[in-house]
């Protein structure tokens, strides 16, 4: 009707009509008190029922995130199950008595990794192997603990590493002095830690999270398991490496004890409600664990681990296992107060397990890489770009990841 009517003549009669009526419509409407503080407290109702969602989906995902990273995926479940029942149907061969005399030769190349993850190790143990100049005289030392001890052990009899030698070590089949003096006897991992500390160079208020690994309480029990070996490299399951690590055994520890890369973004003073009263160098830098040279002859002399079980047994507060994990960071960062020797930064770039932005050049450059943090690259929460790193050294064409649907 209005694209062929131009003015208000040519309108039909009935139309007057109906505006008319909308004008008596809108005078009524206008006349009408509207309370408005009955639709306040609908929004407000509504307002209060979305908050609420909000902080149940806030709470159920910071949970489900919790559950991912502190359980095991079902598919590295059935894998170390799959393994488990394999070893127990067949006749595994023992690498401790065809080997016998390159378990504890001083002249090898000795790596120890603690591990409860088959593929992990796997990745770590693979990777080393793999950029290693020469591995025929690399001997790698896995030690798990009883339930996945079997699983291990199968799995690094039926894969290939070239030349290099692999022992499997029950941790809980080990007869150690300190293990029935502490009881500590379930095997400990290096423990992780989320640290919130004041900023030293701006205002109080402001506060920085920093992540850091340090040695677990089996660690300290190293001069015990391997009482002929002088010089061991520890690697944690959570690493990658990318260059020969062959020049760690040359290096002139100058009487120090661990070789570690130092985090300067975290000093000891920054941890003084930790550390409580006991004495250090506020301004020494943390140390990393990941990639360490150990001099156990050293070791022995300073007799670290006696420092370290009774520094745990003084920060430990409740005798439980939270407590005790707690215990961890001060003990291990005291433990070895003026024994550190600083490796240089590139040997180890840590933060692939929490940190979006890590360089790219650096982590070419670096000698491993360590994936600390919560987004392990077996998880799917690990950061996609970095996984690439770690995939690499996958082991492919395994019937038994293939029928559990391993594929991180």
């Amino acid at each position: 009707m209005l694209s062929v009517v131009t003015v208000d003549a040519d309108l039909p009669k009935f139309v007057e009509n109906k505006i008319q009526k909308m004008e008596q419509t809108i005078a009524r409407a206008k006349g009408c008190i509207v309370n408005c503080n009955n639709i306040d407290k609908k929004l407000r109702q509504i307002l209060d029922l979305t908050e609420d969602e909000a902080t149940f989906h806030m709470k159920q995902s910071a949970f489900l995130y919790h559950l991912t990273v502190q359980t095991m995926p079902k598919s590295l479940h059935c894998l170390s199950m799959r393994l488990t029942v394999e070893f127990f149907k067949s006749l595994s061969m023992d690498i401790k008595k065809s080997h016998h005399n390159r378990l504890d030769s001083p002249k090898l190349m000795h790596f120890v990794i603690f591990s409860k993850n088959i593929i992990a190790a796997a990745v770590t143990i693979n990777s080393t192997i793999m950029n290693s100049e020469v591995n025929q005289n690399m001997v790698f030392h896995v030690v798990t603990d009883a339930q996945n001890y079997y699983a291990m052990k199968l799995w690094f009899d039926r894969n290939s590493y070239k030349e290099a030698t692999i022992l499997v070590i029950n941790f809980e089949e080990l007869n150690l002095k300190y293990l029935h003096i502490t009881g500590l006897e379930k095997l400990s991992m290096s423990e992780e830690f989320r640290v919130s500390v004041h900023k030293t160079d701006q205002l109080a208020a402001h506060m920085s999270t920093e992540y850091m690994a340090v040695f677990g309480h089996s660690h300290f029990l190293l001069p015990d398991m391997f009482k002929n070996l002088k010089k061991v490299v520890v690697l944690d399951d959570d690493v990658v490496v990318q260059r020969d690590l062959s020049p760690l055994w040359d290096l002139n520890l100058e009487g120090k004890v661990n070789g570690a890369v130092e985090f300067c973004g975290l000093r000891l003073g920054q941890l003084k409600k930790f550390l409580g009263r006991n004495s250090y160098d506020a301004k020494s830098c943390v140390w990393m664990s990941g990639l360490n040279i150990i001099d156990l002859k050293k070791w022995r002399e300073h007799n670290v681990t006696g420092t370290y079980f009774q520094l745990l047994q003084s920060f430990q507060q409740t005798k439980n296992e939270v407590s005790l994990r707690a215990a961890a960071l001060p003990a291990s960062l005291l433990a070895f107060r003026n024994l550190i020797y600083p490796l240089g930064e590139r040997w180890s770039l840590p933060g692939l397990g929490h940190n979006y932005g890590v360089n790219a050049d650096s982590m070419k450059s670096a000698v491993s890489l360590h994936y600390n943090g919560n987004m392990k690259p077996w998880l799917d929460l690990g950061v996609p770009k970095y996984k690439i790193y770690w995939r690499k050294f996958l082991t492919q064409d395994e019937k038994f990841m293939d029928e559990c649907n391993v594929n991180p």
